[in-house]
């Protein structure tokens, strides 16, 4: 009786096979929407056409989305991983609930807008396609794939609902940022025309 309650207490550190599954599934996820934006740099894709005054700034943004992405996919692999060098629960608790909040404020924002257009207050319903909605679906099951990784790692660890407070909030908001910084930073720099 007493080990059992001893063994209750103390975190379950090794994940479950399908907290595996979901970890590879959300790497993949961000690795196959990296590589969409590689292709559009390796392809040229904003060279020519309304956007080709951008292309170097959108090159930056570009990357940069690259970098976000491939973190995204090193926390996800993280989460399930037992390298005890890199454990470290409470910065992996901060960033798998700020992927979390990140891609369900997207997801969010998308459904939003998707309602907008339904109710014709922001658009029209015939602007929403079927790539669109298969576009919205792939970041709410993202968002749902984050959670559940935030939620069976902060579990597992038993890290302080602090740094989930802080990831769910401090993540969407260092994101905002540097999407508004780095703009404004290309533009005086002579990278990117003003709006």
């Amino acid at each position: 009786m007493e080990t059992r309650l001893i063994t209750s207490l103390v975190p379950r550190t090794s994940p479950r096979p399908g907290v595996f599954v979901i970890a590879i599934l959300m790497a993949l996820w961000c690795i196959a929407f990296a590589v969409v934006n590689i292709v559009f740099e390796v392809t040229d894709y904003f060279s020519k056409g309304p956007l080709a005054e951008y292309a170097a700034g959108i090159t930056v943004m570009n990357w940069l989305v690259v970098g976000f992405k491939a973190l995204g996919a090193a926390v996800a692999l993280l989460s399930v991983a037992n390298l005890p060098k890199f454990h470290l629960p409470s910065l992996m608790t901060v960033l798998l609930w700020g992927a979390f909040a990140t891609l369900g404020l997207y997801a969010l924002g998308s459904v939003t807008q998707a309602l907008g257009m339904i109710s014709g207050f922001a658009g029209t319903p015939d602007q929403i396609t079927l790539k669109g909605i298969g576009y919205v679906l792939m970041f709410v099951l993202a968002a749902v794939g984050y959670g559940f990784l935030a939620v069976s790692y902060s579990r597992r660890h038993g890290t302080r609902r602090g740094y989930a407070f802080l990831g769910v909030v401090g993540a969407p908001v260092v994101l905002g940022l540097i999407l508004i910084a780095v703009p404004m930073l290309l533009w005086n720099l002579g990278i990117m025309p003003a709006y």
